[in-house]
């Protein structure tokens, strides 16, 4: 310890005769300085540099203390080589307009108004300055597109699209005009159709920043008036112009058109429709002289209906007897008539089915007894005390009647 203590001080020690210059001991990044009491001179590490002064003097960072206490508010602090400069973040410029700066000229970091860029924000866009960024809008008459409301053109794909609505939807009894376009705050025009007039409202639409027609209010009313009446019917649909009917509940179409139009010249053209009561195809039945069926049709009567008649007979005093038979007809008349070939002192059944309606009437009749023809008399005269006396009678249906009469009288 002795002998490396003795070694400094002997190295450290001048020569005899000799005075030591400090100056020539400094570091490098050191300078030689007086010393306050001007007592000698002393190695100080120059500015951005710490140690001895003598032995050493190393790099001094600066940054280490934060980059808001060296450099201020909003920079970003670099570390240099026995010094050091400070940078703005983004969003912000130096006071000096240099790039890089120290802070002891009084330069700091101030807010960039990016919104003083014309177009950041693109078409239709509305920028918003913020402390060290901003954000973009859109302004009305556009649409974001891509993305949501605030957004960032250089972070996010949104954009503003001009509003457009599309072509003007039809109004009822109306005829567009006029359309100045289909973006936003462009007008169409509105007329009322023939045969109407304006009665109030507004006939303009306007296409709404929310991409949608606003109007029109117009209303036109038929030059016509009020709607024509049909007795039994009732109006399924008009539109001021046309009206369209059909039979109430228990009618049925007769004949005419069921449309009514509002002519040109104010007057409405009036539908011809006739509803008539529902009542069976075949209805008010009846038999005339013992042979003859009477009946009345309901059905359009441009139509042929196709009937056919079966009757059938049948006697309560010869079981065995049984007529049936029927025959077909064809007929656009609503009062039919049919005679037939009917046996007397028989019972019928007759019925009558409309084919196209699948309709079944019926109706029963009984047929008397004819009177008998007068019978064929043949006679001769002779010469004797007792007259003589032969009849003739013809062959006929009724001969079981006549039988019966026959065994009456022999009793």
């Amino acid at each position: 310890m002795i002998v490396v203590f003795l070694l400094a001080v002997i190295a450290g020690t001048p020569a005899a005769g000799q005075i030591l210059d400090v100056c020539t001991t400094c570091h490098t990044n050191a300078t030689c300085d007086n010393k306050p009491n001007s007592s000698g001179k002393v190695c100080n590490c120059k500015y951005g540099f710490v140690g001895n002064g003598r032995t050493y003097c190393q790099d001094k960072d600066e940054c280490q203390i934060g980059a808001s206490k060296i450099c201020g508010q909003h920079t970003q602090c670099h570390n240099t080589y026995g010094s050091y400069y400070c940078t703005c973040l983004s969003g912000y410029s130096p006071t000096n307009y240099m790039a890089t700066f120290i802070p002891n000229d009084g330069t700091y970091c101030q807010d960039i108004d990016e919104c003083k860029i014309t177009g950041l924000c693109g078409q239709g866009g509305w920028c918003r300055n913020l402390e060290g960024s901003f954000e973009c809008a859109c302004l009305l008459g556009y649409q974001i597109h891509n993305g949501a409301e605030p957004f960032h053109p250089h972070r996010d794909k949104a954009s503003c699209k001009v509003v457009d609505c599309g072509q003007p939807a039809p109004v009822e009894d109306t005829v567009l005009l006029s359309v100045t376009g289909t973006t936003y705050g462009n007008v169409a025009t509105y007329v009322c159709d023939e045969g109407f007039i304006w009665a109030s409202g507004d006939n303009t639409s306007v296409c709404g920043a929310n991409g949608l027609w606003r109007g029109p209010t117009v209303v036109c009313e038929a030059k016509c008036g009020p709607v024509p009446f049909l007795a039994n019917s009732e109006v399924v649909w008009h539109n001021r112009s046309v009206v369209i009917y059909r039979c109430m509940d228990g009618y049925h179409i007769w004949k005419g058109s069921n449309i009514s139009v509002c002519g040109s010249s104010g007057v409405w053209q009036k539908a011809t429709l006739r509803c008539r009561v529902i009542k069976p195809p075949i209805n008010h039945l009846y038999v005339v002289n013992e042979k003859c069926v009477h009946w009345k049709a309901e059905k359009y009567e441009e139509d042929t209906e196709a009937y056919k008649v079966t009757y059938i007979g049948t006697r309560n005093y010869q079981r065995s007897f049984r007529d049936k038979r029927k025959q077909f007809l064809n007929s656009k008349a609503d009062q039919l008539a049919v005679c037939l070939n009917l046996l007397p002192a028989t019972n019928y059944n007759i019925s009558i089915t409309a084919l196209s309606a699948r309709f079944t009437a019926s109706i029963t009749t009984n047929t008397s007894l004819p009177v008998p023809p007068v019978p064929v008399v043949y006679y001769r005269e002779f010469e004797t005390p007792v007259p003589t006396l032969r009849l003739h009678r013809s062959a006929n249906t009724l001969d079981p009647i006549r039988s019966l009469s026959d065994m009456s009288g022999q009793r």
